[in-house]
C-alpha cells in the first residue's frame, strides 16, 4: 500500500503489483485503485491550484488531469493497446503518427498494457 493520495491527505492507495493482483483475480475482488496518472507522459493531478472566493480568501482545491480510457491499435504488437491517457497525450500520440512512435519517443513500455 503506497501513501500515494487519491482522494486527499494520507488516504492510502493500493498500487498494482503481480501478487496483489493474482490474489485479488482469485477471490474475485478485482477493484484495483489506480492513481490518476496518464500512462504516457506521466502527468499527475495539480495539488497546489487555489479558488480564490469573492472576499479573496483562498482556499486549497485540486485540479485533476483530463484522463481517458483509450485504445491505439500498435503495429508492433499487432494488437490494440488500452491506456489511460490525458487528451495532452492522445494529442501528442496524434502528432508522432502512432503509439508506437510516442511510446518509444518517452519510454513506455507497451507490452504491459
Amino acid at each position: 500500500i503506497s501513501m500515494a493520495s487519491a482522494f486527499g491527505v494520507h488516504m492510502p492507495v493500493k498500487v498494482p503489483t503481480a501478487t496483489t493482483h493474482t490474489a485479488t483475480a482469485r477471490r474475485g475482488n478485482n477493484m484495483l485503485m489506480r492513481t490518476r496518472v496518464c500512462d504516457l507522459l506521466g502527468k499527475r493531478s495539480n495539488r497546489q491550484a487555489r479558488r480564490i472566493t469573492y472576499s479573496h480568501k483562498r482556499n486549497k482545491r485540486v485540479q485533476h488531469v483530463n484522463l481517458q480510457w483509450k485504445r491505439f491499435w500498435s503495429d508492433a504488437l499487432g494488437r490494440k493497446v488500452r491506456l489511460r491517457i490525458s487528451t495532452r497525450g492522445i494529442k501528442t500520440v496524434n502528432k508522432y503518427g502512432g503509439i508506437d512512435a510516442a511510446a518509444r519517443k518517452f519510454g513506455v513500455d507497451l507490452t504491459k498494457f
